[in-house]
């Protein structure tokens, strides 16, 4: 199996992987851009076929943070107030009481998010990119940390809604757990791994751990000669006919990731393969849909010189 690469030496965060990837089997370089978006302050798209650990991720990186944890199971009947909350008349008191949806969760699973109509899909769109939402005509804040990983099946599937850009745009990383190898899969056929060890884990680290965490890592340094090559991989993207390029937002995030996952491997600054370790997570789904996107995305990152 694959071994995870050197971790910057916190005795929690370390804890933490470790226990992730007892869970996880055979995955760290998800669990690793997992922790990256999270770090970032950005929300996590999982796409992949049904059974593949998607669900299991998410569950495990709440109950190791501590996180507040819900889970929306998206179909073709669900509403958006269902997503949102609903205001229910009291007859005692003659007023309209809000009662909060599970959007209110400091890590909100949005499982099978492609089962949703548009409609109900657009619910996120506020919460996700300003961390409220608005309902009854009043704004209400969502708990911090708020953190999306929204699950998504492959759009050739039976019964799905392709997310519109608008929506893509909102998840800073997209990634994919795949088939297990074959080590792997025989270690969760005799019952290591999975779902089924969650149930007796505990949290590792706090919100105070990871408010420390968010705070070193975006103070990684970045220098101009990599902004240069940042600006360089956004002008090559907005240069495909066949695509609309990535935006600034796309690349301010790009940047956050990357200095999350310099961080996380103990460095101090970002290097060229620090950008491109990050980069297909976060520009691929950007750049068309399933694997047309990440075969933009490689092809840009081979046309553009390293500084």
């Amino acid at each position: 199996m694959t071994t995870l690469l050197p971790l910057r030496n916190d005795p929690v965060l370390e804890g933490l992987f470790h226990q992730a990837n007892d869970i996880i089997l055979g995955k760290p370089q998800a669990l690793r851009l997992a922790m990256t978006c999270l770090l970032s302050s950005g929300h996590l798209l999982i796409e992949d076929l049904p059974g593949m650990g998607k669900t299991t991720l998410a569950h495990l990186l709440a109950t190791l943070m501590g996180l507040d944890y819900q889970r929306i199971q998206f179909t073709s009947d669900l509403l958006p107030a269902d997503v949102i909350g609903v205001s229910v008349y009291d007859r005692n008191t003659e007023q309209f009481h809000f009662h909060p949806g599970p959007i209110f969760a400091q890590l909100l699973l949005a499982d099978e998010i492609n089962r949703a109509t548009p409609k109900t899909q657009s619910a996120l769109l506020e919460a996700m990119e300003e961390r409220q939402v608005t309902a009854e005509g009043e704004t209400r804040p969502l708990p911090q940390p708020f953190f999306v990983i929204a699950t998504q099946n492959p759009a050739h599937q039976v019964g799905t809604f392709p997310l519109p850009e608008s929506q893509l745009d909102r998840f800073l990383m997209r990634i994919t757990l795949g088939y297990p190898d074959a080590a792997t899969e025989r270690l969760l056929l005799r019952g290591q791994g999975g779902r089924a060890r969650l149930t007796n884990l505990q949290p590792v680290a706090n919100r105070a751990d990871l408010e420390r965490w968010k705070q070193a890592s975006q103070q990684v340094f970045v220098s101009d000669a990599l902004l240069d090559y940042v600006q360089a991989l956004l002008g090559a993207s907005r240069e495909i006919r066949e695509v609309y390029g990535l935006s600034p937002r796309a690349g301010l995030g790009l940047l956050a990731s990357a200095r999350a996952w310099a961080w996380l491997l103990g460095r101090e600054k970002v290097l060229p393969e620090d950008i491109q370790a990050v980069w297909p997570s976060v520009a691929g789904h950007r750049l068309g849909a399933g694997a047309e996107g990440d075969v933009h995305a490689d092809q840009i990152l081979r046309s553009v010189a390293v500084p």
